[in-house]
């Protein structure tokens, strides 16, 4: 049973950065516009993000095996549309039905682990495994998707999800037993609805100030019509008698530092796969497999670190393995920042082990705290965590890089203005001008585009390290009580 839902996951997980080293091949075949293409790449971060939280809660009341089932469906139908997308728009759409069946699938798996598990230390051992796999399926996915694109076309990167789909869907029918909440109440169907479109409006607001659209009052007006929707959903759930999210369990602080350390930890985990695979493809001239195959070590690592945390807890603490883990991402980020990405492979490494421990072992307290018939509502806060931190770690840290590169790209000799302005306007913009100039101007322009991204990287790179930092000192003084609790136990 745990090995279905760990390869559920490692799918759920390929598939949100499968994408990352096909983006320059999608951008030659379908020619997106800028806006297009943001969507693109984050419409399933951001669907998973929005609808988490209602899955979750449905899988409780209506069966999380049948919840989790229905993901799969909805999963594989959605690959095959993203395959045979002809146009940007087909593809957004699909990738957003993506984004809704890894919804379900994914606030499934860690209430059906917790139903299953009751017993602390075997749930602490199958939350480490089944977080490897996911952890894997993430740092994984550019590797296939190289790949893929070597010896197919870019549909190929999602034709893959369709022979484990019909696995899964077997494997569940015969192995995973059903569970939900025998206490049924009423649906909040408009808390459902304020969450998702809420948390939808706030994400793709920070997505979009990711893209230079700061001074754009709309998007200003969707973040605080978000935020204020947010707001209302909360000021909602702690009235109702039956709510959609029990939001007392945030008054856990072993539940909600683990929240925070997830979103933060994740969130400068995915950035940095996606700043990597740009640069090691536009800069230094990788094919998109040579650009998979330098992060193996990486994927190697955060699986390790997964694996491991179950270990380390159990001897040291929850509250040493996870206050360690993000140190240590912290000083791989920091070493990052002082000496760049070429040949930094124990920073690489560090940064996989740190991660991988911070996920297994924040999702293990998540859950941990949750009674076992609200474990679908824990299980999709804890996903919520995890979606939500991979939607604005790119988009915060895309723009800290934007703005280092913007203001660090040096004037070309020979360089018209508007070569020049559009060569700062993006890396792959400056590739795309600097192919074109061709001689010592194109050679100029590249040279420019290589210093202002490394300045960029160095800025999002020490910026993560800094609130890793304090994640870290959140950590150590946050689970402190829990420690003594769960020793107890």
């Amino acid at each position: 049973m745990l090995g279905v839902l760990c390869a559920s996951l490692l799918m759920v997980g390929m598939d949100l950065t499968v994408l990352h080293v096909a983006v320059p091949t999608i951008s030659r075949e379908l020619l997106p516009g800028g806006s297009e293409l943001l969507w693109i790449v984050d419409s399933e971060a951001l669907t998973v993000a929005a609808g988490l939280l209602t899955c979750g809660t449905l899988g409780d009341r209506f069966g999380r095996k049948r919840m989790l089932i229905c993901g799969y469906v909805v999963f594989g139908l959605a690959s095959v549309g993203a395959a045979l997308s002809s146009a940007p728009g087909q593809l957004i759409a699909s990738r957003a039905a993506l984004g809704g069946g890894g919804a379900m699938i994914m606030a499934s798996t860690p209430a059906l682990i917790r139903a299953v598990f009751p017993d602390a230390r075997e749930r602490s051992v199958a939350v480490g495994l089944w977080t490897a796999a996911n952890s894997a399926g993430v740092s994984v996915g550019p590797l296939l998707g190289g790949l893929l694109i070597e010896h197919f076309w870019w549909g190929s990167v999602f034709l893959v999800n369709v022979p484990i789909v019909v696995c899964a869907v077997v494997s569940a029918f015969l192995l995973v037993p059903e569970s939900r909440n025998d206490r049924s109440h009423r649906w909040d169907a408009p808390g459902a609805a304020m969450s998702a479109v809420g948390l939808g409006a706030v994400v793709y607001a920070f997505q979009q100030l990711g893209e230079h659209d700061a001074a754009e009052p709309a998007v200003w007006g969707i973040g605080l019509t978000g935020a204020v929707l947010l707001v209302g959903f909360v000021v909602r759930q702690r009235r109702i008698p039956h709510p959609l999210l029990d939001v007392r369990q945030f008054s856990d602080r072993r539940f909600t530092v683990s929240a925070l350390c997830i979103l933060g930890c994740y969130g400068a985990y995915t950035a940095l796969l996606f700043l990597l695979t740009q640069r090691f493809q536009l800069l230094d001239g990788y094919t998109p497999l040579g650009a998979g195959l330098t992060l193996v070590p990486l994927a190697f690592a955060n699986a390790c670190g997964a694996a491991v945390a179950p270990r380390f807890a159990a001897r040291w603490g929850c509250r040493r393995g996870l206050s360690g883990g993000l140190l240590l991402c912290g000083l791989a980020l920091a070493s990052f920042t002082l000496w760049g990405a070429a040949g930094n492979h124990a920073a690489l490494l560090a940064a996989g082990v740190g991660s991988g421990m911070v996920m297994a072992l924040g999702s293990d307290a998540m859950l941990g705290t949750a009674k076992p018939e609200r474990a679908g509502e824990a299980g999709a806060v804890q996903e919520t965590s995890f979606s939500l931190g991979a939607g604005l770690g790119l988009a915060l840290l895309g723009t800290v890089l934007s703005l280092g590169y913007r203001s660090d790209f040096a004037r070309v000799p020979g360089a018209s203005a508007r070569q020049w302005d559009t060569a700062r306007s993006s890396l792959g913009a400056a590739s795309e001008v600097a192919t074109r100039a061709g001689g010592r101007v194109g050679d100029g322009l590249r040279n420019a585009a290589a210093h202002a991204f490394d300045t960029g990287f160095a800025m999002a790179t020490g910026s993560a390290a800094a609130v890793l930092a304090l994640l870290s000192v959140l950590a150590w003084k946050g689970m402190r009580e829990s420690d003594g609790r769960s020793g107890s136990e």
